[in-house]
């Protein structure tokens, strides 16, 4: 029979380092919270059970735990920390919430690690059980830049491991080490339930400190290990801003590393940011500047950038983005957007369609092969195939009170300085001319205008606006003509 795993995630710290509003693990890297990034990684060794331990702001840690409950598809069991009494305390709380007949192996992790992947996780899990006798505790050990305030790992001239020495208990000689614990373990849950027990606050916190347990487990007589992981960033813990930063920076790295092994051509990694959900095709091209969020989707021998913010977009095979921004829209194949566009909810440009310079979309559909070439605002409208819409138009959807929908058919050509006051419909084939107001619908294949004749009213302006720079320079001119028209008056009163 399989060796059956559960896994819990440490999330009832206070975090007041953060000095924020929000839990500490409920802050996000690369589109996800910290405690959704353990939770992941956990699922990624497909555990019996998952466990969280709450306590600090429970609702807002337990709604979040849900969601991504819901989002994996699968049941996360909360444990109520109802006082922070040390790890070894959290873990007896999460001991609670696990059937008494489990008698598998028990990962422990911490949801503000969220460099920590699924592939570390199995890999200690491996070497748990990889060991001729079989382990009651293996701890995942690393050598950081900088040892200040971890537990140190305390071998023997062997190299076999003793115990965790916490740094606030550590003598001179024990602070020395450098090797230390990365607060993730593997534990035989039999051996764990009984150590449990035994913990003690004796100790410069007064906690019940959950590396006790390895010592405790190794002086009874069961083996302990530890597993030394070369990439330390992996389980670097984040405390403030300044860790979330840099954890943020290294998450990125490893992500652009992922997506670039898999075929994807960044041209700067250093501005280039990209989200842990976001997928890419291959041959696809990211110019500098450019950030992929959310749930973002780009198809292959997509170009986007430079300068471009994608939240939760859609892009087809081979079209082109460029310095645009844009959320929850979807672009067609070979379609072509921006530069300085804005593409808000709702937003569907069709295979080959084109989006220009400044416009501006909001829940509309814009046909396939059809353009919206420049300077135009489109929203809460339909518009058809092989559609061409003039410079500077407006799509007056909002009447003040509620939003109306315009639809523009196939095959249709609209002028520069179009007013559509929707609900207006114009049919296929249809033309409007430059600075039309349309309110009513447009018969296919007609012509539409709504200004007469142009009308010049002479001299309005010196009569109106008297002593403005406009009407001065009127005067000169007129001057200049009354002056020419005298001239050629006495030249001909000669002849």
């Amino acid at each position: 029979m399989p060796q059956q795993t559960a896994v819990v995630v440490l999330a009832a710290g206070a975090g007041t380092r953060m000095r924020s509003k929000t839990p500490k693990v409920l802050h996000s890297l690369a589109g996800r919270s910290m405690l959704a990034h353990a939770l992941h990684a956990a699922n990624e060794i497909d555990p019996a059970y998952l466990i969280t331990v709450i306590g600090h702001d429970r609702e807002q840690v337990g709604a979040a735990m849900n969601s991504v409950a819901a989002e994996l598809n699968r049941e996360i069991i909360a444990a109520v920390q109802e006082e922070q009494l040390g790890t070894g305390h959290a873990v007896q709380c999460a001991l609670s919430a696990l059937p008494d007949d489990f008698t598998g192996d028990l990962l422990v992790t911490s949801a503000d690690v969220p460099l920590l992947d699924g592939h570390t996780l199995s890999a200690l899990l491996s070497d748990h059980r990889s060991y001729p006798e079989r382990s009651a505790v293996t701890v995942l050990t690393f050598v950081p830049d900088d040892a200040n305030g971890y537990g140190r790992i305390v071998r023997d001239a062997d190299g076999r491991m003793l115990e965790i020495v916490e740094h606030a208990d550590a003598t001179p000689e024990q602070a020395a080490i450098s090797e230390v614990n990365s607060g993730v373990y593997v534990f035989d849950v039999t051996v764990l339930r009984t150590m449990v027990g035994r913990l003690t606050t004796a100790n410069a916190q007064h906690e019940l400190y959950l590396t006790d347990v390895l010592k405790l487990a190794r002086e009874a007589g069961n083996p302990v290990h530890g597993a030394r992981l070369v990439d330390a960033n992996k389980v670097t813990g984040v405390n403030d801003r300044v860790q979330m930063a840099s954890a943020a920076r290294t998450l990125n790295r490893y992500i652009l590393e992922r997506h670039m092994r898999a075929g994807v051509t960044v041209i700067d990694p250093a501005s280039t940011w990209i989200d842990a959900e976001v997928r890419i095709g291959r041959d696809v091209v990211l110019r500098p500047g450019v950030q992929l969020l959310g749930a973002t989707v780009v198809g292959e021998d997509a170009e986007v950038g430079p300068d471009s913010t994608l939240t939760d977009v859609v892009i087809g095979d081979g079209a082109r983005v460029v310095r645009t921004h844009g959320e929850g829209a979807t672009i067609g194949p070979g379609a072509t957007i921006g530069p300085f566009a804005y593409l808000r909810p709702g937003t569907i440009v069709g295979d080959s369609g084109k989006l220009g310079a400044f416009v501006e979309s909001k829940n509309a559909t814009i046909g396939a092969h059809s353009k919206v070439p420049h300077l135009t605002y489109v929203g809460d409208a339909t518009i058809g195939e092989y559609t061409n819409i003039g410079a500077s138009s407006v799509f007056v959807n909002y009447d003040g009170v509620h939003k109306h929908h315009t639809v523009i058919g196939s095959h249709v050509r609209t002028g520069s300085d179009n007013m559509f006051v929707a609900p207006v419909t114009v049919g296929d084939g249809a033309y409007t001319g430059a600075g039309t107001v349309l309110r009513r619908n447009v018969p296919p294949g007609a012509l539409a205008v709504s200004g007469g004749a142009q009308r010049n009213i002479d001299g309005w302006v010196q009569r109106n606006r008297p002593g403005t720079a406009a009407a001065q320079a009127a005067e000169a001119i007129a001057a200049t003509d009354r002056a020419s028209q005298a001239t050629e008056q006495k030249d001909g009163n000669r002849e």
